[in-house]
């Protein structure tokens, strides 16, 4: 594929990849950021979910996250384009300061953006501006150029992934009511006062989604984040508790996993506006 042209970033063509089964279950990691867009015969196992477009499928990696190749690879085999970029060339710019507001690059393989022909067209037209910079000779103005070309990019996959959320809303509902079966599921079983709190992590995983991808999805069907459902929730077991025992405010607070009551009563007064006892007197 030959040397890079830029000691910061570089694009590589899919079809001229190819590997075998050495590399086959072998765990792959970089310092890098990649985007990657790779048709449907891509070499990756992107789970048994169900996707709107057979082709086309844009994954995301930060770097030290981990990717295992499930089999080999032939020149040709593999449609597309790769972006590796290292944080240097972002570090002292806007976007260095943004970039983890992108949440899809901490997505779960198997939560791919996964595009239209016209979407395909439009990131790959950023690509082919960002490939005839890195081909450029290096000026004072090549790392805005690069940076605002990437940030471009990325706010197509942004535009993308939340048409990608509209469109799968009713399987995101299907989400949202698990969750909140979860929720009840833990509380009626005392997992709050044998595991503590229910974390985002928890509910994740039972959801078989990754930890980002659960809150993005919470927060554009209902406008709350995964913690925020988890405050809800326990605040709403904790004005049962209050009305409907003699608990005190403290015995209610290790009831509903808290370890410190103080922490109890500073998110009860945030989200009702009173006191646990003043909500019980009142």
């Amino acid at each position: 594929m030959g040397k890079p042209m830029h000691p910061l970033i570089t694009i590589i063509d899919t079809a001229k990849m190819a590997y075998g089964e050495e590399i086959v279950g072998v765990k792959i990691s970089s310092d890098l950021y990649c985007i990657a867009l790779k048709d449907k015969s891509c070499a990756m196992d992107y789970g048994r979910n169900h996707y709107d477009f057979d082709e086309g499928a844009l994954i995301f990696t930060a770097p030290q996250q981990v990717i295992t190749l499930n089999k080999p690879q032939r020149l040709n085999e593999v449609q597309g384009w790769m972006l590796y970029f290292h944080p240097d060339l972002i570090r002292n710019t806007a976007l260095g300061t943004r970039i983890d507001s992108y949440s899809f690059f901490n997505y779960a393989v198997h939560e791919a953006l996964h595009l239209s022909e016209q979407e395909q067209d439009t990131l790959t037209t950023c690509i082919q501006m960002i490939r005839k910079e890195v081909s450029a000779r290096i000026d004072n103005h090549s790392q805005q150029v690069l940076v605002s070309n990437i940030e471009l990019l990325l706010n197509y996959c942004a535009r993308y992934y939340e048409r990608q959320f509209n469109t799968r809303s009713a399987q995101n509902k299907d989400v949202i009511s698990k969750v909140e079966a979860l929720l009840k599921d833990y509380y009626q079983s005392d997992q709050l006062l044998t595991s503590g709190q229910p974390t985002i992590a928890y509910l994740a995983q039972q959801c078989f989604v990754s930890p980002s991808y659960l809150s993005d999805l919470l927060k554009k069907e209902t406008g709350k984040t995964t913690k925020d459902h988890i405050n809800d929730f326990l605040i709403e077991k904790a004005k049962t508790l209050l009305l409907n025992s003699s608990d005190s405010i403290s015995g209610i607070a290790y009831t509903l996993g808290f370890n410190y009551p103080h922490y109890f009563s500073r998110l009860f007064k945030n989200k009702t506006g009173m006191t646990p006892q003043a909500y019980r007197d009142n």
